[in-house]
C-alpha cells in the first residue's frame, strides 16, 4: 500500500481512480477496461505529479526526505554493488545495527560501503534504532575506514539519519568524541571517500561521515545541523514553525549546492525516489563511478589535500590556498578583492571621511565661484 504526504491528495484521489479503471471486474462482473480513459487520467497524475514536485517548500522536501516509501540505504547496496561482504562490530564493545558496512565491488573495483539504515518496517526499525547511530557504530566505520586506506580501497557512505543516538547509554560510551573521532579520520583518508545523502542529513550524526571528498545529495533530501522541528523549538519555543525554520537553514539540496557545502545533486524520478527504486538507483550508481574515476590519476597526498582545501574553502569567496614554495603542507588565505575594500574602508574610515569631506567641499565651492 502506497503512503501518501499532505500536499498529495489530489493526487492520490486520481490514482485511486486509475486503479478502479485498471480493475475488469465491476458489480456486474468482468467488464471492459477503458484504455483511453485510462491514458487520460495517468497523463492527469504525471502532470499533478510534476506541479506539484517542481514548487516543493523547504518543509514538504523535508516531509519527503523522511517519506516512509522511500528507498533506504540497504536497498542501494544490493542494487548497486555486487559481492557484498558485511562486517561487524567494533571490537570494544558490540555491533550497532544501525549502520551496515562491508566491502563491495562496483564495475570489479572494491570498494567500502557504509551505509545509514532506518529499517523498512516498524520492526526492522527498532532493530536499526531508526537509522540513529551509537558510539560502537562510529567506532565500527573507523576501523573499516582504515582498513580500507591501508589496502587503498575508496570509502562509499549512504547518509539517511535523523541525527546520533541521544540516549543516555551512548552518552556514557562516549558518543560526541566518537563522532569526533569519525570526523577525523574521515578526513585524514589517502582514499577517495564519496557520501550520498538518500534522505536525512541530520546534525552531527550525519557529518561523522559525510567529510567526504565529495558530498552528493538526492534532489529530494536535506542535510542540516538540526532538525527542522528542533530549531523551531529552539528560537521560537513553537514547533508548529517547522516551515519558517526550514526556510531559513536551507537545508535542501538545490541551496547547499549554491553555497558550496555540497558538490553535486542527483535528479529524482518524477514523483520522489519512493516512486521508482531502480531509476534513483541507476542514477547513483552512474554519480559513483564518474566521481571514482575522477579520482583515478591522483595520488594519496593529492585526494587528501583536494578534501582538506575543499572544506576550508566553505563559506569564503576564494578560500584557502597552498603557500609558494615547495612546500604543500602549510595554506595561506586569499582575500576577496570586496573584504579588502570593506576592510580598508574600516581601518581607514576617519582619513575617508576627510578626504570625501574635502572634495564635496571643493565642488561646492567651484559651482559658487
Amino acid at each position: 500500500m502506497r503512503n501518501y504526504l499532505d500536499f498529495e491528495k489530489e493526487i492520490k484521489t486520481l490514482e485511486q481512480d486509475l486503479d478502479g479503471l485498471k480493475n475488469p471486474f465491476d458489480k456486474d462482473g468482468i467488464s471492459e477496461v477503458d484504455t483511453v480513459k485510462i491514458k487520460k487520467v495517468q497523463n492527469e497524475i504525471n502532470d499533478k505529479l510534476n506541479l506539484t514536485y517542481s514548487n516543493l517548500n523547504s518543509w514538504q522536501k523535508t516531509q519527503v526526505a523522511r517519506h516512509e516509501d522511500r528507498p533506504r540505504a540497504n536497498f542501494y547496496i544490493n542494487k548497486i554493488f555486487s559481492d557484498f561482504t558485511l562486517l561487524s562490530g567494533d571490537r570494544l564493545f558490540g555491533d550497532d545495527k544501525s549502520i551496515i558496512a562491508g566491502f563491495a565491488v562496483i564495475e570489479g573495483k572494491s570498494v567500502l560501503v557504509l551505509g545509514q539504515e532506518k529499517g523498512e518496517d516498524l520492526n526492522s526499525r527498532l532493530e536499526r534504532n531508526f537509522g540513529m547511530m551509537k558510539p560502537e557504530g562510529y567506532r565500527k566505520c573507523i576501523r573499516l575506514m582504515k582498513l580500507a586506506d591501508r589496502f587503498k580501497i575508496p570509502v562509499i557512505s549512504f547518509i539517511d539519519t535523523p541525527g546520533a543516538y541521544p540516549g543516555i547509554g551512548a552518552e556514557q560510551r562516549g558518543q560526541a568524541i566518537a563522532i569526533a573521532n569519525s570526523i577525523e579520520c574521515c578526513m585524514s583518508l589517502k582514499v577517495p571517500n564519496i557520501s550520498i545523502i538518500i534522505g536525512e542529513g541530520g546534525s552531527g550524526g550525519a557529518i561523522a561521515l559525510a567529510s567526504s571528498n565529495k558530498v552528493i545529495m538526492l534532489e529530494h533530501s536535506i542535510y542540516s545541523v538540526i532538525s527542522p522541528e528542533g530549531c523551531a523549538s529552539i528560537l521560537w519555543r513553537d514547533p508548529s514553525k517547522s516551515l519558517e525554520a526550514a526556510e531559513a537553514m536551507k537545508l535542501t539540496a538545490s541551496e547547499l549546492l549554491k553555497i558550496g557545502i555540497i558538490d553535486e545533486v542527483i535528479n529524482e524520478p518524477l514523483g520522489g525516489a519512493h516512486r521508482d527504486g531502480e531509476k534513483i538507483a541507476s542514477e547513483i550508481k552512474k554519480s559513483i563511478i564518474k566521481n571514482l574515476q575522477d579520482f583515478e590519476n591522483l595520488s594519496g597526498d593529492e585526494i587528501f589535500e583536494q578534501r582538506k582545501l575543499k572544506f576550508l574553502k566553505i563559506g569564503r569567496d576564494q578560500g584557502f590556498r597552498k603557500a609558494s614554495g615547495k612546500t604543500t603542507s602549510s595554506l595561506g588565505y586569499t582575500e576577496p578583492s570586496f573584504n579588502k575594500i570593506v576592510r580598508l574602508y574600516v581601518n581607514k574610515k576617519n582619513i575617508f571621511l576627510v578626504s570625501m569631506g574635502a572634495l564635496i567641499l571643493a565642488g561646492i565651492i567651484y559651482i559658487l565661484v
